[in-house]
This record gives structure tokens, sequence and C-alpha cells, in this order.
């Protein structure tokens, strides 16, 4: 079958095509699996308009063009509700807002990590000095450090030389890190949890 358009014959299939794309409206990167506008195929779905009211429950195609009327899409938030719950809403503008709150999702699960720093009841000053960049260099680095002093054999009658190294450490770094987890002797080994300070 051929239509007569001005001057030009249109073949029939051609027209269909056109008038089924401009009623259909172009979901932006949908790359996902959303059921958005021509993905819907529930026969009938509960529909609510972009102010978040319910217009009821509505035939596919007649959802689908209450949306469409609005130049926004169709989107079913609840596909396994019945009947399934469909919501008028701008897709794009959805998707951007998504994806920003899975961002701000993921830095807040960001896991800091934590260097471990021996220390030695019978340390030296220099080795004292060595250790003590190593930890202020990864706490400027947004890590924690673990600080581990080991009291083996005749060494753990030397516990409060220890104990007093320890904390002449995390006094001497108190400038930039907080004591996460004060020092406490478990077994043999005695050990704190250094993290930056938070900025006010």
């Amino acid at each position: 079958m051929i239509i007569l358009a001005g001057a030009y014959e249109y073949p029939l299939f051609l027209w269909q095509l056109e008038v089924s794309i401009i009623n259909k409206r172009v979901i932006p990167n949908n790359v996902n699996d959303d059921l958005v506008n021509e993905k819907i195929k529930f026969k009938e779905v509960m529909v609510i308009d972009a102010d978040g009211e319910k217009l009821g429950i509505k035939m596919r195609r007649e959802a689908l063009e209450i949306a469409y009327n609005q130049n926004l899409d169709l989107l079913c938030v609840a596909p396994k509700a019945v009947p399934p719950v469909c919501k008028v809403l701008d897709y794009g503008k959805h998707r951007f807002e998504q994806q920003k709150k899975a961002k701000e999702a993921k830095k807040k699960q960001h896991v800091t990590e934590v260097k471990p720093i021996r220390l030695s009841p019978v340390i030296d000053r220099h080795d004292f000095e060595t250790k003590m960049r190593h930890a202020r260099k990864w706490i400027e680095g947004g890590m924690k450090v673990k600080v581990d002093m080991r009291f083996r054999g005749r060494l753990i009658t030397r516990l409060e030389v220890g104990k007093k190294i320890m904390n002449n450490f995390t006094e001497e770094i108190s400038d930039i890190a907080t004591v996460e987890k004060k020092p406490i002797l478990e077994g043999n080994t005695m050990s704190c949890v250094l993290a930056p300070k938070k900025n006010k």
C-alpha cells in the first residue's frame, strides 16, 4: 500500500515506523535492567504521577501515553507488586541522581589502609626516629598505623619501659594523629592504633 504525502509516494510500512518512533520517548543510556517505557510489558499498572499522586490502575498503553504527553518517562519502580507500580518521571534525571547517590555511598564505604610498625622495648633513638618518620608519612597520606611491641623471653620484665616507649611514640605524633585504640597488652604483644586527625 502506498500513502501520498504531498508530491511524494510513501510506503505504508515506513509511515507506520515514523509514527511509532514519534510516539516513543528515547531513553538516554538505558543500558541497565530498569523497566522503563517500552520495556514495560505488564498489561496493567498502578500509575504514580510526577508529583507523587496515585492516578490509579491504568492499561499499559494509557500509562505510557500519560508519561509521553508530559515529555516524561514511565519507570516501573515495583515490578513485583500487584499490580506493578510505575512512576512518571524524567528518567535521565533519575539515573543521574541514582549514580550520584551510589558514588557518595561508595565514598562512605572506603576502607582505610592500616600500616604496621614494630617497636622494641630496647629500641635506640635512631631506630625510634626512623619508625616515627614512616608513621608520619603514612598518617599524612590518610592511612592508619598499628604500632606493635613484642616482649619475648626476658623482655617481658621490661614491660614498664616498653609502655613508656609506646606512650612517647604516640605523644610525638599527636600533632597529626589521634590514638584510636589505646596501648593494651595481649599475650606478649602490646599494640595501639593511630589514625589521622579529622579536619574540623
